[in-house]
């Protein structure tokens, strides 16, 4: 042992861990961006989507475009807290994103093909933030 060598606490991050982070970062912002676009648009023009008949969970689509425009403003904020290294990013992206993939199951009627690729960037973001070290990259 050198002499001047100090003994540290600090546990090595793979890179893949700060590129899944990261990764889950930018997600996050896209999929707010995109929930928030949604809702915009439900709530400016109610008539924009229009919904298969006899759908069993018939919600208004002014009150869809509130529920995105909300989900989306959570998801954008925590989106850059992950870039930040807020501690309670990390468990917050990965509830917000559950949350986002529900409602864009619920949504899939209203628009099929843009709440199907929500959903699968939200499991991408969940896989992401899931990694082993993916949320112990910065403290």
């Amino acid at each position: 042992m050198a002499q001047y060598e100090v003994e540290s606490d600090v546990t090595r991050v793979s890179g893949w861990a700060i590129g899944g982070l990261t990764f889950a970062g930018s997600m996050m912002v896209l999929v707010g961006t995109f929930q928030t676009l949604t809702g915009l648009a439900a709530i400016f023009d109610d008539q924009f989507f229009v919904v298969a008949r006899g759908y069993t969970f018939n919600i208004d689509v002014t009150a869809w475009g509130w529920i995105h425009l909300i989900l989306g403003i959570f998801l954008l904020t925590t989106g850059f807290a992950l870039f930040a290294g807020r501690v309670w990013a990390g468990v917050t992206a990965i509830v917000l994103a559950m949350l986002s993939a529900v409602s864009n199951f619920f949504f899939i009627p209203y628009y099929p093909w843009w709440a199907t690729l929500v959903i699968a960037l939200d499991v991408w973001v969940i896989w992401a933030l899931t990694r082993p070290g993916a949320l112990q990259t910065r403290t």
